[in-house]
């Protein structure tokens, strides 16, 4: 979409069926958020999801330790925003239609035929091909588009794995006389218990921590996120020392909302190109950080609009090679 404001042609390819829904929500900040108006989206956006300021931090003692703005419309001219993947994915679909943007979903990628200074041919799993100008690869973590700008690189798993469900704010059990602003991030023994607001009210929450666990390949992780009893069980683990607001928590589980999240990292690139410079990767692809900071979307956003930025200004001054440079760098 953002290309399509520089009246860029180009045509999505979604891996999974449109019908595919996604789970759990998202934090996007301001930074994001101005990108998202931009396109028309953000008024719409915003009333349907959680609004919010501040992140508080709590010791194990629920002393507040400190609050980071996470967004504050005085400050960045945003609040931020908690939203449920699948409502902003709608948005986004709705408006990339609206655009006349094309997307064919279904379509898994495969490997890179040829490239050239011309462009870029490359193939699906289905057998088929395309060609284009230029490729670029936002296909997440484990990319396959990155594959061909730098084989031997691969995401590094950092030993923890995060657990987390949807549950009712109605079932915590807030402590008397201590004030308790949402979101939270309760720091202990056992690393950091998250409990945050999802939904336009509020009445939902994420609540979350993290275990040591030892790589699994993609069976492994499939079959642990599968066993809900195992989850819980971990999920539980050494649960008396939490504050009883997490316990509470952790006593009102809804098994079936269940999920896990391997922390993954990128290690740093040295280009987010191909030698051809005729393929590109961008967001999770190019460099994923851990999910805990809450910015992986807001950064694939902000990608995306300052590539399109770039790629729209490209001239005999401003070749394609110092525009990518530029891009990666700044």
């Amino acid at each position: 979409m953002a290309l399509h404001q520089y009246n860029i042609h180009c045509i999505l390819y979604e891996l999974r069926p449109s019908s595919t829904k996604a789970g759990g929500a998202l934090m996007i900040s301001p930074n994001a958020l101005r990108l998202l108006d931009r396109l028309g989206i953000y008024e719409d956006l915003k009333l349907k999801g959680y609004n919010f300021e501040r992140i508080a931090f709590k010791n194990a003692e629920e002393v507040t330790t400190d609050l980071y703005y996470f967004g504050d419309e005085h400050l960045y001219g945003y609040q931020g925003l908690r939203v449920y993947r699948q409502v902003l994915l709608t948005e986004l679909r709705n408006t990339a239609t609206r655009l006349g943007i094309p997307i064919v979903y279904e379509k898994k990628f495969s490997h890179i035929v040829s490239e050239s200074t011309e462009g870029v041919a490359f193939a699906f799993t289905d057998g088929s091909t395309r060609s284009a100008d230029l490729l670029l690869g936002a296909n997440g973590i484990h990319s396959l588009v990155r594959k061909y700008i730098v084989p031997n690189i691969v995401p590094k798993y950092m030993g923890v794995v995060a657990i987390t469900c949807a549950a009712r704010k109605a079932a915590l059990q807030f402590p008397a006389g201590i004030d308790y602003p949402l979101p939270v991030s309760i720091h202990g023994e056992n690393g950091a218990f998250v409990i945050a607001p999802q939904g336009v009210d509020g009445g939902e929450i994420l609540v979350g921590t993290q275990q040591a666990y030892p790589e699994q390949d993609r069976a492994g992780w499939d079959a642990l996120f599968a066993d809900k009893g195992r989850l819980l069980s971990l999920f539980r683990t050494d649960m008396q020392d939490w504050p009883r607001i997490a316990q509470s928590a952790l006593e009102n589980i809804p098994t079936d909302t269940l999920s896990i999240w391997p922390f993954y990292v990128v290690p740093k690139l040295e280009h987010w190109y191909s030698p051809g410079k005729r393929v590109i990767i961008l967001g999770d692809a190019a460099h994923a950080i851990p999910p805990s900071a809450g910015q992986g979307a807001c950064q694939a956003t902000e990608d995306s609009f300052t590539l399109a930025t770039l790629l729209a200004r490209l001239s005999s001054k401003v070749p394609l090679d110092d525009a990518l440079d530029f891009w990666q760098r700044k």
